[in-house]
């Protein structure tokens, strides 16, 4: 009994706010679930859980400065990268939605009754609501003080929200008879579904940045591309179900919804939050988000702006491929016709184009698995800075876009070879800038500066957005002076221009290591 006594006294020690329980005497045993070891305390007076970071081994007194820095913060237990994973598996299923989305969109309100520059210009619903809504439910879900954590609520709101707004807006066409109803309700139901996707994802890479160390930013950056890899091989495998997936909106959307239902439930049974505390006098209101939105733009890093520009311009271009590859093949490359009678040669073209985009697009699918691992391996395994690796993948794009703008025509292999290698702008664009941001907000934080991850992880979204809505209105003024078919191949022209200058600029990031 005096040995059990003294081996328990000894993970003592005293300091100005009362005694100090050390880990090594009194942490519980660690937990399967995702969520921060809290050591037990003595009373309310006591140390802060972050004291177990700077708390004296056993025998020894804690200074006054360590346990003054105790109070600021909660010790991260270190997760394998397979649990991490684990976590980000809705990527999977938001990737399957846009994969899904962005090529259908367009001819799905042409299917309505919609005109092509119209149904072109009704795809800027998706970077102008993403550009607003990404900061402004980022900076939420940075000061989120639910009992259930910053990042879940916001997830499930997003998911609901997607379920409702996705199954009205793909039943438009059997819930009106007539051309004019079926286009009023689907088009808001459009920017609306845009919205909640946006709130559904913005939550996702910042719930892993707050569970992984500043080793496994870049990495677990890496694994999300994996994911979206995947999510793109099942999304394009979807579209092959249908010949014309545009006619069977409603049964597809049912898909892919329950699968993302399917993702979230497992990162919920996975990832435990610590709520965070609201601060004693702050005052909270509506307008707080959209407050931090703009006070978050003073003092980011220069990296940050820098990676900002080279994202508009890169999705400029993957925007081009995203978007309108599926109508370049079947009107273009194979000039078909969406409208044409059924059993029609125009008919059968349009539906044997939009094969080989779903084919390509699973081809794709695989080099953007294989790339990632690769981009994996070299920024784990060597010392080449990520400028190096990020902008031979944006200059690759630049010369397949130049390509399908000037050679291809009508050669189906060279379109879809084309097509398959566009995916290195796209596989560089996701992985590297998010895990330089990652990685810059770990190491400030480590710093004991205040940092908000998901805030600028949203901000730098909100390029890709502007790049994309560049893309969509260039397009629609060009179709108001060209028919479908010739104006298409003029958009890649623009990918390439795009491409070039971003790859250039990235050529120049200043990322030395700290």
């Amino acid at each position: 009994r005096a040995q059990r006594l003294r081996e328990i006294l000894i993970g003592y020690s005293t300091g100005p706010r009362g005694p100090i329980v050390s880990i090594e005497a009194m942490a519980p045993p660690p937990q399967d679930d995702i969520t921060a070891v809290i050591p037990e305390i003595v009373d309310d007076d006591a140390i802060s859980p972050k004291d177990a970071q700077v708390s004296p081994k056993a025998g020894q007194i804690a200074s006054p400065k360590a346990m003054e820095e105790g109070e600021k913060a909660k010790p991260a237990k270190y997760f394998p990268l397979w649990k991490l994973a684990l976590v980000a598996l809705p990527q999977l299923g938001v990737q399957v939605t846009w994969c899904f989305i962005g090529p259908n969109a367009a001819p799905y309100m042409l299917h309505l009754g919609v005109g092509p520059s119209l149904a072109t210009l009704n795809n800027i619903a998706g970077p102008i609501t993403g550009f607003f809504t990404g900061p402004i439910v980022g900076a939420w879900s940075d000061r989120l003080t639910s009992r259930f954590g910053r990042r879940r609520p916001i997830i499930l709101a997003g998911l609901v929200s997607t379920w409702v707004a996705g199954v009205l807006f793909s039943a438009a066409d059997h819930m009106f008879e007539d051309s004019t109803g079926k286009i009023a309700f689907a088009v808001p139901m459009y920017w609306i579904m845009d919205v909640t996707i946006n709130i559904l994802q913005t939550p996702y890479r910042a719930l892993v940045s707050d569970l992984a160390t500043k080793e496994q930013q870049i990495p677990m950056q890496v694994i999300f591309v994996f994911f979206m890899a995947i999510g793109n091989m099942i999304g394009y495998s979807i579209m092959k179900i249908w010949d014309v997936p545009a006619f069977h909106m409603l049964k597809l959307m049912l898909i892919i919804c329950t699968l993302n239902t399917i993702c979230i439930a497992i990162q919920f049974m996975v990832a435990k939050e610590e709520p965070l505390k609201r601060v004693e006098g702050e005052k909270a209101n509506c307008c707080s988000p959209v407050v931090s939105v703009f006070k978050s733009l003073r003092g980011m890093p220069r990296l940050l702006y820098h990676l900002a520009f080279v994202q508009c311009l890169v999705w400029i271009g993957n925007t081009a491929w995203t978007y309108y590859a599926s109508q370049w093949f079947a009107d273009s490359v194979y000039q078909g016709d969406q409208h044409a009678p059924a059993g029609s040669e125009k008919k059968l073209r349009y539906a044997q184009g939009m094969d080989d985009f779903s084919t390509s697009g699973q081809l794709r699918s695989g080099l953007q698995l294989l790339s990632a691992l690769v981009i994996i391996a070299l920024l784990m395994k060597t010392k080449l800075r990520p400028r190096l690796i990020y902008a031979p993948c944006i200059l690759i794009g630049a010369v397949v876009s130049f390509l399908a703008g000037f050679v291809v025509g009508h050669m189906a292999t060279f379109a879809m070879l084309c097509f398959v290698l566009s995916i290195m702008p796209e596989t560089g664009s996701f992985a590297i800038p998010f895990g330089l941001v990652a990685t810059l907000n770990k190491r400030a934080e480590e710093e004991g500066k205040q940092v908000s991850t998901a805030l600028q992880m949203a901000l730098l979204n909100c390029c890709v957005t502007v790049g994309q809505q560049v893309c969509h209105m260039v397009l629609a003024i060009i179709e108001e002076h060209l028919p479908l078919e010739k104006a298409l191949p003029c958009v890649f022209i623009l990918a390439g221009v795009a491409h070039t200058l971003g790859g250039t600029s990235a050529l120049c990031l200043d990322d030395k290591p700290a």
